[in-house]
């Protein structure tokens, strides 16, 4: 296969992607949505910081995905929309892939949260549970390998840079920043794990032009899988 066939068969799986993306959300609508913050009974709900809220399946729910309350000055959430069926699209590098997909269907739970903000951007989480440390394992390495599919692209297309490593007490994390093709950064991927859990988070998006930014949010990221 030549260079330029590499090139053109990557770039018609990414044009797939936006057709993919309304596919998930077709899905995402049939199953659970969360759009407004989780309050005790007869408190005002707070439209303004809405909160990702599913029933959590055995070993893993929406708690263990990132929350309003992780985005910093800058982010401003105003939607959540959760699944916990395993069958929405992964990342801008993974084609049609998904998490059901990716693992078999094998997971005992799946969760996903994609949110939106009040400018132009957006964060998508999907994570699976995995029956044993060493599927957990195998899982983490193919997400990684799926991201670092986009490391290496033509002058002027966006890429992803090198991988960062993150260690808390609950696990790891490879991150790495996202640049257009001017060379700016524009938020960032991040494949995580932690104990039998797995996840893959996408951030697009201003202000996720800091690295700094980025690294917050995976680092939020992680510690909520953990938890």
């Amino acid at each position: 296969m030549t260079e330029n066939q590499t090139v053109q068969q990557k770039s018609v799986r990414r044009n797939r992607v936006a057709a993919a993306a309304c596919v998930a959300a077709a899905l995402i609508a049939v199953g659970v949505v969360g759009t407004q913050s989780a309050t005790a009974d007869g408190a005002t709900p707070n439209a303004a910081r809405p909160t990702a809220v599913a029933v959590a399946a055995p070993g893993l729910g929406s708690a263990d995905l990132v929350q309003s309350e992780d985005f910093r000055q800058g982010l401003n959430p105003v939607g959540a929309t959760v699944s916990l069926t395993g069958r929405e699209g992964l990342s801008a590098c993974s084609g049609e892939e998904t998490m059901r997909g990716l693992t078999k269907g094998t997971a005992t739970g799946y969760a996903s949260v994609a949110w939106t903000f009040d400018t132009p951007g957006r964060l998508a989480e999907s994570a699976a549970s995995a029956p044993t440390g060493t599927e957990a394992a195998t899982w983490e390495q193919q997400l990684v390998a799926l991201v670092q599919e986009c490391q290496d692209e033509p002058a002027g297309h966006w890429y992803y840079g090198a991988a960062h490593t993150l260690t808390t007490n609950g696990g790891t994390a490879r991150w790495y920043l996202a640049y257009n093709g001017d060379g700016t950064v524009s938020g960032g991927a991040a494949v995580l794990r932690s104990g039998t859990k797995v996840a893959i988070v996408e951030l697009t998006g201003r202000p996720t032009d800091a690295p700094a930014y980025v690294e917050g949010i995976v680092t939020a990221a992680l510690n909520r899988l953990n938890s």
